[in-house]
C-alpha cells in the first residue's frame, strides 16, 4: 500500500481506488507517508479529509437505506418463521440465532464493499450450507454435540462476516483488526439503540395502556421482534457513515475497564481460595470460569484493535501486559481443571471442546504476552501486537468447525 500511495501521488483516480479498496490500511500508511510528502499537491487535501470530523450527522445514502430496511425485513421474517409455520421455539431459535444476524448484516457490506459476483457465490454458499446443516441435526435437547453446534456456529458466521467486512481479502491483518475495532463500536452502538428501544416501547405500551387499549401482545410480536432484528444492521449502518460517534467512546470504555478487570481478576484469583469453590469437582463453576476467561480476552483484544494514538499505546501497554498475565494464569487454572475432569470421569463431547478450546486461548495468549512485554520494553509497537491477534483468529474458526461439523460424527450425535 506504501508504495502504491508513493507512485500515485498525483493520481487522484487511483488514490481513491486505493482509499475505497482498504480504508483502514490506506489512512495508516498516509499518515506515516505525510511528513515526507505533505508538500505535494494532493496530499494536504488527502490529510485533510482522512482526519476531517463533521459534527453533523450522516445518514448514507437513500439507496444504502433501501439495502439496511430490505435486510432488517428479512431478519425479522427469518425470527418470525416459528410462528409462521408451528415450529418448536426453543430449538429453532438456539439453532438460528446467529443466522438471524450476520448473513443479513453481510449483505450490507456486500452492498457498500460491491464485492464481485464470485464472492457473494461464495460467502451465499457458506451460509446456505451453515443454515442447512444446523437444521438437519436431530432435534435432541439432551444431545451435548448439538449444544456445542448451535454454541460455535455464531463464531463460524462471524467468520464469513469479517470476510466480506474485509472485501474478500483472507490475507490482510490491517482489516482483520479494523474488523475487531467495528465489533467494538457496533456493539456501543447496538446497546445505545436497544436501551433507546426499551425506552420508546415502555412509553408507547405505556401510554396505550392509559387508554384501555392493551397493544403488549401485538407490539412484542411484530413491531418488537422486528424492531430487535434490526438493530445489528442499524448499529452497523451508523458506525460505518458516522465513526465520529463511537470511535471515541470505545477507546475510553477499553481504558476504563482493562485496570478495573485486571484488579478484579487479582481479587478474584484470591477469593477462590477461601471460597471452597474449585473448577476441578464443580462442572458448573468451571462452565463459568471459562466464561470470565472469554470475556477477559474479548476485552484484552477489543483493548488493544482500540488503540489510536502512541501516547494512549505507551501508557496502556503495562496495564494490558498484566491483565494478559493474569488471564494465563486463570487459563492454566482452567486448563489443569478439565484435563483433571477428563481423567477421573473420561472424555465426554463438552469436555473435549472445553479442552480444544483453552489449549488454544493458552498459545494465543503466550504469543500476546510476548509482544506485550516487548512493546513495554519498547522493542516493538503495539501495532505488532495486534497483528499477532490477527493472525491467530483463523485458528479459532477452525476449531469451531470441526466441533460443529465433526463433534457430532466422532461422538455419535451424543
Amino acid at each position: 500500500m506504501k508504495e502504491l500511495l508513493q507512485s500515485n501521488l498525483d493520481n487522484p483516480a487511483e488514490l481513491e481506488k486505493l482509499y475505497r479498496k482498504n480504508k483502514s490500511e490506506f489512512k495508516k500508511e498516509f499518515d506515516e507517508l505525510y511528513p515526507q510528502i505533505q508538500d505535494r499537491g494532493l496530499a494536504e487535501f488527502w490529510h485533510t479529509r482522512l482526519h476531517y470530523e463533521s459534527d453533523a450527522i450522516n445518514w448514507g445514502s437513500l439507496k444504502d437505506w433501501r439495502v439496511v430496511i430490505i435486510a432488517s425485513l428479512l431478519a425479522g421474517l427469518y425470527a418470525k418463521l416459528p410462528e409462521i409455520f408451528s415450529i418448536e421455539n426453543d430449538l429453532f431459535y438456539a439453532k438460528n440465532l446467529g443466522l438471524m444476524v450476520f448473513p443479513f448484516v453481510s449483505i450490507y457490506f456486500i452492498w457498500i464493499n460491491k464485492l464481485t459476483s464470485k464472492t457473494i457465490l461464495t460467502v451465499g454458499s457458506l451460509f446456505v450450507a451453515s443454515l442447512l446443516y444446523i437444521n438437519i441435526l436431530p432435534n435432541d435437547e439432551s444431545s451435548d454435540t448439538l449444544i456445542l453446534a448451535c454454541i460455535h456456529l455464531p463464531l463460524l458466521l462471524w467468520a464469513i462476516l469479517g470476510y466480506t467486512y474485509g472485501a474478500g481479502n483472507l490475507k490482510d491483518l490491517t482489516s482483520r483488526l479494523a474488523f475487531l475495532r467495528f465489533n467494538g463500536d457496533a456493539v456501543v452502538m447496538g446497546a445505545i439503540l436497544v436501551l433507546s428501544g426499551m425506552l420508546l416501547s415502555g412509553i408507547t405500551i405505556g401510554l396505550f395502556g392509559l387508554i384501555g387499549i392493551n397493544i403488549e401482545k401485538f407490539y412484542m410480536e411484530y413491531i418488537g421482534i422486528f424492531g430487535a432484528a434490526a438493530i445489528p444492521l442499524l448499529a452497523t449502518h451508523l458506525t460505518q457513515t458516522n465513526p465520529q460517534l463511537v470511535n471515541k467512546v470505545s477507546p475510553i470504555i477499553a481504558k476504563i475497564f482493562s485496570p478495573i478487570v485486571l484488579v478484579m481478576l487479582v481479587i478474584y484469583l484470591g477469593a477462590i481460595v477461601f471460597s471452597g469453590k474449585d473448577p476441578y469437582n464443580d462442572r458448573e463453576f468451571l462452565l463459568l470460569f471459562n466464561l470470565l476467561l472469554i470475556g477477559v480476552m474479548a476485552l484484552i483484544f477489543f483493548s488493544i484493535a482500540e488503540s489510536s494514538d502512541e501516547k494512549s499505546k505507551k501508557s496502556g501497554t503495562w496495564i494490558l501486559m498484566l491483565l494478559s498475565l493474569v488471564t494465563l494464569i486463570v487459563n492454566a487454572i482452567a486448563l489443569s481443571a478439565i484435563v483433571f475432569r477428563i481423567n477421573e470421569w473420561g472424555l465426554t463431547p463438552n469436555r473435549m471442546a472445553v479442552l480444544g478450546i483453552n489449549v488454544l486461548m493458552m498459545i494465543h495468549l503466550v504469543l500476546v504476552g510476548k509482544k506485550l512485554l516487548l512493546a513495554v520494553k519498547g522493542r516493538t509497537e503495539t501495532q505488532q501486537v495486534g497483528n499477532v491477534i490477527s493472525s491467530y483468529l483463523p485458528v479459532y474458526f477452525i476449531w469451531s468447525a470441526i466441533v460443529i461439523f465433526l463433534f457430532p460424527i466422532l461422538f455419535g450425535f451424543s
